[in-house]
């Protein structure tokens, strides 16, 4: 052994990155790792798939499949299993440290990637493969792949002249940068921004459960005895639906809203201002006349054409609904003597007075009935009804914090497919949202390799001693990761560029948004949804009044997406972005589309990490909706067998989506499943806007 060599093998040794992972199911063991391990983790680890990288150029042999394509597959291993454990932390458990490697290493990362994919020696093997491929004799996951290659290097710029491929790459990294600072910014500003409810008459209409996770979030911040409203979705938006005082909703609300937006240290509008410019010139340079044109030509919907007649058709419905249930709170509000005009920080107030007037539902009762334990293993038995999985608790698996779960997945069989994690709780170490990502995804080109599948949700901890109750949102948004999450763990396919939910953006909330009709179903409901303290189920007529309100205030609801959605699209559709205004052209976007001046949008741009904290749902935001086109029309399949377990219809499911990756196109895989595409007739009648009625009439 020569002594770089011995170097190497001892830095090894003292980096648990850098050394096998010897225990069960080769899960990274996070008691071991710290944040210094991760910069020399990830210099090894690039140094080593540039190395992979510079053999498959320089093979001599004529580019076929193995020596070109299956190289690409099996290189930069190392560096995938330090960035999955990388971005796994930076997401749910970070701190300042780690937040200091991101920043570090975002623009190094997105520079590595972009010497790969602007190659052109590289890309010309890609190039030839697919040339060739009639007389290669390929299986149509192979094709497949090939295609998904072949695209994303011409999508990347490896085609273009040295001039511009060197803007793109300069381009990448500086979108990389201000993407980890935007991130950083949103999460800053969620961490230190609370409010502190000094006195019993600051709780004025909280209910228990609320008033508890505010006692909790107040003993995280050191502040025993008090109570804390911070900005995490699952307690902001209960005080603002619950507190009957009108100043601390206003209060709680700006602070919500202005995340990202106070002209201070963590400000993103600039941000977002290059962010806009840096995407248009990347498709000019492309040869696309927009960012958004660019973005959508590799996805289901192809045009921001086809987003804005979809979004545009669902749009007056929810608006003409929206603008009814406006009516009906404003009178409510003068009933109870309220001389003002209803505003944002209203609506969610008065819209739960006026459920409970119109439905006779209460969050506040139905709470009890939503057991985080109980909606977990409501997801869990819907996935062993349809898939015939089994979920077993591991206590013996390496985790990123004491609060997160480990199960062992198995099939029907009592084979072993996956490990699935559940890290449920909110914290200020961690990001906002829910969401699934992986620390290992499933392949067969290195072996049957199982995936390590991760659901970060951020619910409000019960009080010591208490279950942790959940909304009935709360618990669809559950189902929600948890379709995801078996995205991931029911995969079957050889290639990882084709595994789990790399899928097309607007494909890949189908799984998700698909399984939250079970969550909704009397029969899972009736058997999951018992009261905490007594072990009753939901009463029957709860039950039946909660499902008949459930399209209650789906104007709202609908118009806070699609105007996110939509300013998402307009932003990406500048062709230029000089001297851009972010507020001036949000609030002008909003003008424009009608926006009453009591809704806000779901996601304002200085906070909106969809799409600026990353490229993932840049000009995609839309892609819920899209989706849930999907989604409706899928679950009518079940329905119309009359049994929503209907075996063969779950196997086709499977088969098709949950289990296939990207192995077809989006649209071949639905129409496999379904037999056709579906119109957006199922979409507008789930959210109860068919005729767009108010919601006291739906």
């Amino acid at each position: 052994m020569n002594p770089q060599t011995a170097m190497d093998a001892a830095a090894s040794a003292k980096n648990p990155l850098l050394a096998p992972w010897n225990n069960a199911f080769e899960v990274p063991p996070f008691a071991e790792i710290l944040p210094d391990h991760f910069v020399p983790a990830f210099e090894q680890a690039m140094a080593e798939h540039d190395s992979e990288i510079a053999a498959i150029i320089a093979n001599p042999a004529s580019p076929d499949f193995e020596n070109t394509i299956a190289a690409l597959e099996l290189s930069g291993r190392a560096l995938s299993r330090t960035s999955d454990v990388f971005f796994a932390l930076s997401g749910a458990d970070t701190n300042d440290a780690i937040m200091t490697v991101e920043r570090e290493m975002s623009p190094r990362l997105a520079a590595h990637y972009d010497a790969i994919y602007l190659n052109g020696d590289l890309s010309s093997r890609v190039e030839a493969v697919f040339q060739n491929a009639a007389s290669l004799n390929l299986t149509d996951e192979q094709t497949r792949v090939l295609e998904r290659y072949r695209t994303a290097f011409r999508r990347a710029g490896a085609h273009l002249p040295p001039a511009a491929k060197k803007r793109l790459a300069e381009i990448g990294q500086r979108l990389a940068t201000l993407g980890t600072a935007f991130s950083q910014n949103v999460l800053t500003d969620e961490r230190d921004t609370f409010i502190v409810l000094e006195t019993e008459a600051d709780l004025a209409g909280l209910p228990d459960f609320l008033r508890a996770a505010a006692r909790e979030a107040a003993e995280e911040r050191g502040l025993a005895g008090k109570h804390v409203i911070t900005l995490s979705r699952s307690i902001v938006e209960p005080f603002l639906q619950y507190s009957s005082r009108r100043d601390l909703r206003e209060k709680a609300f700006r602070a919500w809203m202005t995340r990202g937006d106070n002209n201070n240290a963590t400000d993103n509008k600039a941000i977002i201002a290059e962010t806009v410019a840096l995407r248009a010139e990347r498709a000019k340079l492309l040869g696309f006349r927009t960012y958004a044109d660019y973005r959508l030509d590799d996805s289901m919907a192809k045009t921001p054409g086809r987003v804005r007649d979809l979004l545009g058709e669902v749009w007056p419905r929810a608006l003409k609904r929206a603008l009814a249930d406006r009516d009906a709170l404003q009178a409510l509000a003068q009933a109870e003597g309220g001389n003002f005009k209803i505003a944002p920080w209203d609506w969610r107030y008065y819209a739960e007075k006026l459920r409970k007037k119109l439905h006779d539902v209460d969050e506040a009762a139905i709470k009890p009935y939503f057991q985080l334990d109980k909606i977990i293993a409501a997801a869990f038995d819907t996935a062993h009804r349809l898939f015939g999985l089994q979920f077993k608790p591991r206590e013996d698996i390496p985790v990123w914090h004491p609060d997160v779960r480990v199960w062992d997945v198995t099939d029907a069989k009592g084979q072993h497919v996956a490990l699935f994690f559940g890290d449920y709780f909110a914290r200020p170490s961690k990001h906002s949202g829910a969401w699934m990502t992986a620390l290992r995804e499933q392949e067969k080109l290195r072996g049957n390799i199982r995936p390590l599948i991760i659901n970060v949700m951020n619910f409000a901890k019960g009080a010591d001693g208490e279950p942790t109750l959940l909304s009935f949102d709360d618990a669809r948004t559950l189902f929600h990761e948890f379709g995801h999450a078996l995205h991931g763990l029911l995969s079957d396919v050889t290639y990882p560029t084709i595994s789990g939910t790399n899928v097309d953006t607007d494909f890949v909330e189908l799984p998700s948004q698909l399984y939250e009709h079970w969550f909704e179903q009397p029969d899972v409901l009736r058997r999951f949804a018992v009261h905490y303290r007594t072990g009753e189920p939901i009463p029957e007529e709860l039950l039946a009044r909660l499902l008949k309100a459930r399209t209650f205030n789906q104007g709202c609801t609908t118009l806070e997406y699609v105007s996110s959605a939509l300013v998402d699209l307009e932003f990406h559709s500048l062709e230029s972005a000089d001297a851009l205004d972010v507020t001036e052209f949000e609030r002008k976007t909003l003008d424009k589309l009608g926006m009453p001046e009591e809704i806000v949008m779901r996601h304002r741009s200085p906070h909106f990490q969809h799409v600026f904290a990353g490229g993932g749902y840049s000009s995609a935001y839309y892609s819920y909706m899209w989706s849930e086109v999907l989604d409706a029309d899928a679950f009518r399949a079940f329905e119309e067998t009359g049994d929503i377990f209907d075996k063969a219809t779950a196997e086709r499911l499977r088969d098709n989506i949950y289990a296939a990756g990207g192995r077809r196109t989006s649209d071949d895989a639905y129409i496999g499943f379904r037999g056709k595409l579906p119109s957006v007739d199922a979409l507008l009648a789930r959210r109860g806007l068919v005729d767009a009625v108010p919601s006291g009439e739906a």
